[in-house]
């Protein structure tokens, strides 16, 4: 029997239930390039904002690191297939490198900085991350600089690949689609990001989940009660930075272009919190919500203002309102009336209120 209480996340569970299925068919949903882009994107950022929120909704940690962290997954992934050549081994190395680069940085900065106020610690996050976006733009022999790297994927994603072939040798088609190299990416892209989803979603289950809830909730009684207060918090903050460095790999390996802009701008940080307070933190099923419906306007809310501004050109001034290049400004209304009627994020609220019927 359903309570009162499992109703919302009851309903949160099928919306991302739905999500998921969306995503899992979306090259056969939606066949035109963009369409698989934007898909392929929401499942990077649902677990960056997953993984961001275990730091900051279930442990109270507030870094700005944290595309950092997903930089150095992109960057160390695309000098190994740049320099080592597009074979699966450049791709274990290059993801590797990345991931040992950001567990020791994680270490160093857990271990020196998380014992200061948190306003302190976000600061040193800060200044960390920035010098790591000034080093990328700077060391043009090894990153490239501003213009980035570019590199070749592994065979197997080349759009020319041929995953299935018909009785004429020609490339399969499934519900019209041609079965290639790029439906290969995609789907490496969607099921690597719901491993690490579904990895998180058990370490909330688990008992580190609740002691993690009990530091945020009040870290002087949870070091009273004998848990090391420290240790867990930076054993969170390198959890975090490994699957966030790996989220930076897998979007590299999609991409085959990494640079300043696509993976260590202080705009994908700015997303990534928005995300989490407009699905809400301390709940993983929320950084699904708000990945979704931040990265879908990010794609798709000039498209629907052109259309809005084209359907109201007899009415005064409601055409300029609605010009395309305003869509920052609409995207800002937008959020504010989603802050107001869910204070607690989108998932965070509904929950709430399914536990107060």
């Amino acid at each position: 029997m359903t309570t009162p209480q499992t109703k919302g996340a009851l309903l949160v569970k099928t919306v991302v239930f739905v999500i998921a299925a969306m995503l899992l068919f979306a090259p056969f949903l939606f066949q035109d390039v963009r369409s698989i882009e934007v898909a392929a994107r929401i499942c990077i950022f649902i677990v960056l904002v997953a993984s961001y929120d275990l730091l900051i909704g279930y442990t109270g940690i507030v870094s700005f690191a944290h595309t950092m962290f997903f930089g150095f997954g992109a960057y160390c992934a695309a000098i190994a297939l740049k320099e080592m050549g597009n074979g699966w081994g450049s791709v274990l190395v290059g993801s590797a490198a990345g991931i040992a680069l950001s567990l020791a940085l994680a270490v160093a900065i857990g271990l020196l900085s998380l014992r200061v106020k948190a306003i302190f610690f976000a600061m040193i996050t800060l200044a960390a991350a920035s010098v790591a976006l000034v080093l990328a733009s700077q060391l043009n022999q090894i990153t490239g600089g501003e213009d980035g790297i570019t590199y070749r994927a592994p065979d197997l994603f080349k759009p020319a690949t041929k995953l299935w072939v018909d009785g004429e040798g020609k490339v399969a088609r499934l519900f019209g689609v041609r079965l290639n190299g790029k439906i290969a990416a995609y789907y490496f892209v969607f099921f690597t990001s719901l491993a690490l989803f579904i990895v998180m979603l058990r370490m909330v289950a688990s008992p580190l989940g609740t002691v993690l809830k009990a530091i945020r909730e009040n870290e002087a009684r949870a070091e009273a009660t004998g848990y090391r207060v420290v240790s867990y918090r930076t054993f969170v903050f390198c959890i975090t930075a490994v699957i966030a460095s790996l989220a930076g790999s897998i979007y590299a390996i999609w991409l085959k272009y990494t640079g300043p802009d696509t993976a260590l701008s202080f705009a994908i940080m700015i997303d990534i919190l928005l995300m989490v307070v407009i699905g809400g933190m301390g709940t993983l099923w929320g950084a699904v919500i708000g990945a979704v419906l931040m990265v879908l306007a990010q794609y798709y809310l000039r498209d629907l203002m052109e259309v809005a501004a084209e359907a109201t050109t007899a009415i005064p001034l409601l055409p300029d309102l609605l010009d395309p290049d305003r869509w920052l400004f609409w995207l800002g209304i937008i959020f504010i009336l989603l802050v107001y009627f869910f204070p607690k994020g989108i998932a965070g609220t509904i929950m709430d209120r399914g536990a107060r019927t």
